[in-house]
């Protein structure tokens, strides 16, 4: 891994990759819903949409056929708290892609008649949210643990506010939050070091400085929120506090993820699937954000079973409350855990979010056998402490179906207690 800063300050992350015959190169910048305010919800999510509606040297079509003619892809997606634009093309095309995401980036025109349209596919991707229990319960955990803070915002943004957005407020935005500061581009692929020179010369001119203001740091809170729907399954999901990005112990959280629920061998699924056969979909997640995360379990099952599936999901937390993670899963874990980084890392776009998302977040990089070796430090006293913070305060609780009868039984608080003995 290699990182430099152009004549301008912007930071380039980059891996060389000679055995590769792709190239796969990002622009991350660091804004996403989390940046928000409630009046312009969802402005993040429609300028990375609007950025592939045509600049004055291609309109969307001619941008599409530019990266189909080389048999390329080109995306983008925005994250609570950033958002990014990509591409993946043969090595021989790399200057191609960097000059049509470098002219998206910087000369978007943001036209008033194409703004009128995207917002309609906006509000139809809404609704198509919508109509998706399953997606949509994990926005309603999002409220249930941040409440009002800025990180239960929907990054897709609401209808309201949507259709009050002009293009003067897409500039405005970019104009506070498009900056070096908040950009950086990363590279994974085989490259040599004239991309240094393609990259001076495509945002080398690049000069909008800026500083972001401080972050308000959340506070878990343990919310319910129930969306009443008529579905054929009840969607659950239950929360506890996690960890920010760059946590010490980040890797003894992932670890206890995979034994919870992270995988075909974890505790919920064996129990709830595999055992009872009480629901198809079961797992757990943990999301990281800059100061703060949190720990999910997920379930879909019909409501006739809602209560089994969450007497169960309970005894194992306290079997886990209690006793702790066995070694056995710990060791099994590790392996799991290893093997599953090392395959990601095959393809040069996992190697180039890798890159991006950390210079990003972080600011720094750690090396694959780093990785490994932070791995397999991870103890028992680590998964210790992770327990005791997911445990430490009561849980928040979200849920979309036809009732919340089963959710109105649960005392939150419930592991609290067993921790703090």
């Amino acid at each position: 891994m290699k990182k430099i800063q152009l004549s301008n300050g912007l930071r380039v992350v980059m891996e060389q990759i000679p055995t590769s015959r792709s190239v796969s190169f990002g622009i991350w910048v660091k804004t996403g819903s989390r940046n928000e305010t409630p009046e312009i919800n969802g402005i993040t999510h429609f300028i990375e949409h609007m950025m592939f509606k045509g600049t004055e040297r291609f309109d969307a079509r001619a941008i599409a056929e530019q990266f189909d003619a080389i048999g390329g892809n080109v995306n983008a997606f925005t994250a609570k708290e950033y958002t990014c634009y990509y591409a993946k093309v043969l090595d021989e095309h790399l200057p191609i892609a960097v000059d049509v995401l470098s002219d998206m980036f910087f000369h978007s025109k943001l036209d008033s008649e194409e703004l009128a349209k995207e917002k309609n596919v906006i509000l139809e991707e809404i609704a198509m949210y919508e109509d998706t229990p399953d997606d949509l319960v994990h926005d309603l955990m999002s409220l249930s643990v941040y409440g009002g803070h800025p990180l239960a915002y929907p990054i897709l943004g609401t209808k309201d506010r949507l259709e009050a957005m002009d293009s003067e407020a897409l500039k405005a935005y970019m104009t506070s939050h498009y900056t070096i500061d908040n950009t950086v581009i990363s590279l994974a692929g085989n490259i040599d070091e004239s991309v240094v020179e393609l990259l001076e010369r495509h945002f080398g001119q690049f000069s909008n400085r800026g500083t972001s203001g401080p972050l308000e740091v959340p506070v878990f809170q343990d919310g319910i929120e129930f969306r009443k729907k008529k579905t054929e399954q009840n969607h659950i999901c239950m929360s506890f506090p996690g960890l920010a990005i760059g946590d010490d112990l980040q890797y003894a959280m992932v670890l206890l993820n995979n034994a919870i629920g992270g995988g075909m061998s974890s505790r919920l699924f064996q129990e709830i699937r595999e055992k009872r056969g009480l629901a198809y979909s079961v797992y757990s997640y943990h999301s990281s954000h800059a100061d703060s995360g949190m720990f999910t379990i997920y379930a879909g099952t019909a409501p006739k079973q809602t209560k089994d599936v969450l007497e169960l999901t309970k005894e194992m937390l306290f079997d886990l409350a209690t006793n702790g993670m066995q070694e056995e899963e710990l060791r099994k874990g590790k392996e799991q855990l290893k093997g599953s980084l090392i395959l990601s890392l095959e393809s040069t776009g996992s190697r180039m979010n890798r890159l991006g998302k950390n210079e990003l977040m972080l600011g720094r990089h750690y090396s694959l056998d780093q990785v490994i070796e932070r791995i397999e430090k991870v103890s028992m006293d680590d998964i210790d402490a992770v327990l005791d913070r997911m445990f430490g305060t009561p849980y928040a609780l979200a849920m979309v179906g036809t009732t919340d009868k089963a959710l109105n039984t649960l005392r939150r608080n419930e592991f609290v207690a067993l921790r703090s003995n």
